[in-house]
């Protein structure tokens, strides 16, 4: 009999999240599905983008943020809100790529190969590896491998998120989480990141904030609609946008607010 848990990557379980006093994300507990794209909907300012940094804990950063609840990760059933858990280990195995993309100021090989690096990689020949198939993985090594010693920022905006992605992917995570990733980017390089995402799925799982209700519907297996800070709605993609069972989740939807 197969268990809940092997069909899972993660669980939040009754998670909150405060900047000082401020509750921002407020008791929310959904599964994260085993190699699916999850998509985070709703108004800004909702605490969609809040709720995806708890996942690699971005907010240990910064002082006075704190987290209540717990995010369960599988298949190890590892807490990694817990303090003992090292947040650079979390993010090795939780990648983030940011709404714009922000390549570092190196060659397009050392970009891909920083989070390597990080992780003790020095031999060339496993660097290279690692590189050229993060690289093909986005989508983007045909596109490069030519001009790998050259500056990442000499790229297009498309090629420098798609390098971003490589980045995030190099050290293997088993999450990615994507945080309005096309938002910057013009039609044609939203349309290569989208059937990307969907290439992906088959080794990752993938979480995604996006204000483009078009492109969770296209992208993602199931969608969460947040509102306030709070869990509204979550389920299968498809029954979200064509049964909705909460009437903030239709009006949503249909463009009603939001």
């Amino acid at each position: 009999m197969i268990s809940v848990e092997q069909n899972l990557s993660a669980q939040v379980k009754d998670l909150s999240f405060f900047y000082g006093d401020n509750e921002v994300v407020k008791k929310m507990s959904i599964p994260i599905y085993k190699n699916a794209v999850t998509a985070l909907i709703g108004p800004s300012g909702c605490g969609k983008t809040t709720f995806l940094r708890c996942f690699n804990r971005m907010h240990d950063l910064y002082p006075g943020n704190r987290y209540q609840g717990e995010i369960w990760l599988y298949p190890e059933t590892q807490n990694i809100l817990d303090k003992d858990i090292d947040p650079i280990e979390v993010r090795m195995r939780i990648s983030m790529v940011f709404q714009k993309p922000n390549p570092f100021p190196k060659s397009i090989f050392e970009n891909v190969a920083y989070g390597l690096r990080v992780r003790g990689v020095r031999r060339r020949t496993a660097l290279e590896n690692s590189v050229e198939l993060a690289l093909t993985q986005a989508g983007i090594w045909d596109e490069v491998k030519d001009r790998l010693d050259q500056s990442a920022l000499a790229l297009s905006g498309g090629q420098q998120q798609r390098v971003c992605i490589a980045r995030a992917l190099a050290t293997e995570p088993e999450i990615v989480l994507l945080d309005e990733p096309t938002s910057a980017l013009d039609p044609i390089s939203t349309g290569h990141i989208e059937e990307l995402i969907t290439e992906l799925k088959k080794s990752v799982t993938i979480l995604i904030v996006t204000h483009n209700l078009h492109q969770a519907a296209r992208a993602s297996d199931y969608t969460a609609f947040m509102y306030l800070g709070e869990l509204v709605e979550f389920g299968a993609t498809e029954q979200i946008f064509t049964k909705p069972k909460d009437a903030k989740t239709e009006s949503y939807i249909t463009g009603r607010f939001g």
